[in-house]
């Protein structure tokens, strides 16, 4: 269970290096980040729909150094290429392998939230041996029937560029139960507002089309499901339906969070992960 953050905790920490950038053997170019000792535990982090690598910027600094942590922004978002197509979860799923493999990692811990959570199962369930452990956030296995999503899809189907302001930040609030920091939902919305209207459009048929409940029991590696009760985008039902299906998966329910809980309290959810992590060593 994790704890309520103070006013302080919830503030932006900026990020202490530049980002970088690395090719893929097959395609894009992805911006990411790359912090902590370089033989440690790695651990990468898939941002939520239209965000980027830095939907982790607050939860990087409450890890430990001892841990190799990667945040990349996947593509059509952040600052990354923008390719005119492939942005189907199965496409995301791709990249992850292409990234790994640009960095040199054989396995990693993979953290997905939202859309990167059914980017991290599908990766999980088709290239099972470079997965450490999953920790999804938010996350969902299929959108199908969800009422919320369909009428993200109507609003989504009107945009053009320059996608509004107004409809970015309303989006961006509306994952939120509790505020966080003024400064770091500009940013957030600023990274939004990079996202073209088609990146927006195909993006969100992308997970729309994709359904990984079938295959969520051949998840062999241990799983975290974290997810806040006051999250108006998936429900409990859907946590549990995963938390069931996954051999060797441990639901935490975060008390007053929404969907974004990692925004709303990074220190917490850093200590959630940072004790799964230690976990899996322990278990090695």
């Amino acid at each position: 269970m994790l704890a309520h953050a103070t006013a302080g905790q919830s503030a932006l920490r900026q990020p202490s290096a530049a980002s970088r950038r690395v090719k893929l053997s097959f395609g894009p170019t992805l911006d990411y980040v790359d912090r902590g000792a370089p033989n440690g535990v790695p651990v990468v982090f898939l941002h939520g729909y239209t965000d980027s690598w830095l939907s982790f910027a607050t939860v990087l600094p409450h890890l430990p150094a001892r841990m190799r942590l990667l945040a990349y922004s996947q593509r059509g978002h952040g600052d990354s290429d923008r390719p005119v197509a492939g942005f189907h979860t199965r496409d995301l799923a791709g990249d992850l392998e292409g990234f790994l493999d640009a960095v040199g990692i054989e396995r990693a811990v993979i953290v997905g939230h939202s859309m990167g959570s059914q980017v991290a199962a599908r990766f999980a369930i088709t290239r099972p041996e470079r997965v450490l452990g999953l920790a999804l956030v938010g996350g969902f296995a299929t959108l199908g029937g969800n009422a919320v999503v369909g009428e993200l899809r109507q609003a989504v189907a009107a945009l053009s560029d320059p996608v509004d302001p107004d409809f970015v930040r309303e989006f961006q609030a509306s994952t939120l139960a509790r505020p966080c920091s003024d400064t770091f939902l500009d940013m957030i919305v600023e990274e939004s507002r990079k996202v073209p209207a088609r990146v927006w459009r195909e993006a969100l048929d992308g997970q729309i089309g994709e359904d990984v409940s079938p295959d969520l029991g051949r998840i062999g590696v241990p799983t975290l499901i974290a997810w806040g009760d006051r999250d108006s985008i998936v429900s409990r039902a859907a946590q549990e339906a995963m938390a069931t299906a996954i051999p060797d998966a441990r639901f935490v329910i975060c008390h007053g969070s929404g969907h974004a809980l990692h925004w709303e309290d990074p220190a917490s959810f850093a200590a959630e992960l940072r004790a799964f992590v230690d976990g899996l060593s322990a278990r090695a």
